[in-house]
């Protein structure tokens, strides 16, 4: 007896692109491990310390509040880890860990799982983590200590108890290049902002891995090119408008480009497909518009940073534009 083949009958597509939801998140998160390094590199144990409790209050979250779809657990994609670490990456080396768990949860609870889930979310859900915390934690999120050298034990109010009043801690907080630049008028020489012996949050600590970061995922289709350049090209067009004005006054475009969280802004959160546009003609206007808000808020605004509040405008405005530039429908006028 002869076995007789079998026929498939599927509807369209028959292609099937081989990057997976997972696939794509864990690289991204394996391009991330070189830019952890560097922060456990500069500020020690105290950085990883602040990833760790981010990223498990990300996990705990995504697990009782993630949709458990057919692979089961809704831990599977690495996409909580990535926001985890995401996060991390936007605080200082001295944030109290028991914040960092807290800013965790908000990420995936409000940025995430309140809004259907992965693929649902309207913004950026490690950037509205940040916000939460900027906006609940003002003076610890803004409070900065430079790379020392001390690599064991924790730094500032790592282990400072929940809702505690206690004695300050005596730890040094120094001012991160952009504030300098903005309250002093103090350019940080550009090797420092490259290879990241600077003050600052997690992710600002080398210049050059970001951009590494950035090439590799361009050149693997993983972010959509066009985000990056007209991020970094606006904000590099308009700074150096304003810097040939006055260049005493205000900072030079390279300055504008590599200091604070542009570039980890830029490659990791602004290019998010589910919050970004669709089209093209979208995507560049998306871009444009998230380098202009970045210069306005660094030049004219009352903060030295303004990268979050850029990328989750212009999250909000994204539907707004795939209405506006949607691609005509052939045989529609």
């Amino acid at each position: 007896m002869t076995n007789k083949p079998k026929i498939t009958i599927s509807t369209s597509p028959f292609l099937h692109d081989q990057a997976t939801t997972p696939k794509i998140m864990w690289e991204l998160g394996y391009t991330l491990i070189p830019v952890l390094l560097a922060a456990i590199y500069y500020f020690g144990l105290s950085a990883l310390l602040v990833s760790l409790a981010s990223i498990a209050g990300c996990l705990v979250t995504e697990y009782y509040l993630g949709n458990k779809g057919p692979l089961g657990s809704p831990l599977r994609d690495g996409s909580a880890l990535v926001t985890g670490l995401l996060l991390a990456l936007t605080l200082p080396p001295g944030f109290p860990l028991w914040m960092a768990f807290v800013g965790g949860v908000v990420a995936i609870g409000m940025g995430k799982a309140i809004w259907g889930g992965l693929g649902q979310n309207v913004f950026n859900p490690a950037l509205v983590g940040r916000a939460f915390l900027q906006a609940a934690f003002p003076t610890a999120i803004t409070t900065w200590e430079p790379p020392d050298g001390r690599y064991w034990g924790a730094r500032g109010t790592n282990l400072a108890m929940p809702f505690y009043q206690g004695e300050p801690v005596d730890a040094l907080s120094t001012a991160t290049p952009l504030s300098e630049m903005k309250f002093s008028h103090e350019p940080t020489a550009l090797a420092d902002l490259l290879l990241g012996n600077i003050s600052g949050s997690l992710g600002e600590t080398c210049a050059v891995l970001l951009i590494l970061a950035g090439l590799y995922l361009v050149i693997r289709r993983i972010i959509n090119w066009r985000i990056p350049v007209a991020i970094l090209a606006t904000v590099a067009l308009f700074s150096g408008i304003a810097y040939l004005l006055a260049p005493d006054r205000y900072p030079s475009p390279g300055f504008m480009v590599l200091a604070g969280g542009l570039l980890l802004g830029t490659v990791y959160m602004a290019t998010d497909p589910v919050s970004s546009p669709l089209t093209p003609k979208g995507i560049w206007i998306y871009g444009v518009g998230i380098g202009l808000l970045v210069v306005l808020i660094r030049i004219w605004g009352g903060l030295p940073e303004g990268v979050m509040y850029a990328i989750l405008l212009m999250n909000a405005a994204t539907p707004l534009i795939n209405r506006f530039a949607r691609t005509r429908v052939y045989g529609y006028s």
